[in-house]
């Protein structure tokens, strides 16, 4: 077992809507994103709230100021080949006026949030309004 998940929780609940999250999202017709955060006092990584976004400014103006975040992102968009694809990735916000002890708890998770979400890609972002040029890092290789 990794120091990280030691240090690290996940309830019951939470993985099991990690799991749906997932599974629920790859036929969406529109953008699917949900905001985790890390709740300082028990080290227990857990859903910010129960919306489920599908709107990228939306999203933006939820995102606080100087706290980091993990986004879970379904995001159906068409390549330039013409086929349809719907990328799930983690983005991790990380602001820079959030203090140097969220930087490191929110880093020291990132690979644990990683893999509980069963994501492949995670896309780093420093700004609420990053999210709006997300479908170009989406349709890039980062």
């Amino acid at each position: 077992m990794s120091s990280e998940s030691r240090l690290y929780t996940f309830s019951p609940e939470t993985k099991a809507a990690l799991r749906k999250f997932r599974l629920g999202t790859s036929r969406a017709k529109d953008p699917q994103a949900v905001i985790y955060q890390i709740d300082k006092a028990n080290m227990e990584i857990k859903q910010a709230e129960d919306e489920v976004y599908s709107n990228m400014q939306q999203l933006s103006d939820e995102l606080p100021d100087n706290s980091p975040r993990y986004i879970l992102l379904s995001y159906p968009l068409t390549m330039d080949s013409g086929r349809l694809s719907v990328p799930y990735v983690m983005i991790n916000y990380l602001p820079p006026t959030c203090s140097s002890e969220m930087r490191m708890l929110y880093a020291g998770a990132k690979e644990l949030m990683r893999n509980q979400a069963e994501v492949n890609r995670i896309i780093e972002i420093d700004s609420a309004e990053d999210l709006e040029e997300i479908e170009e890092k989406l349709k890039g290789e980062d």
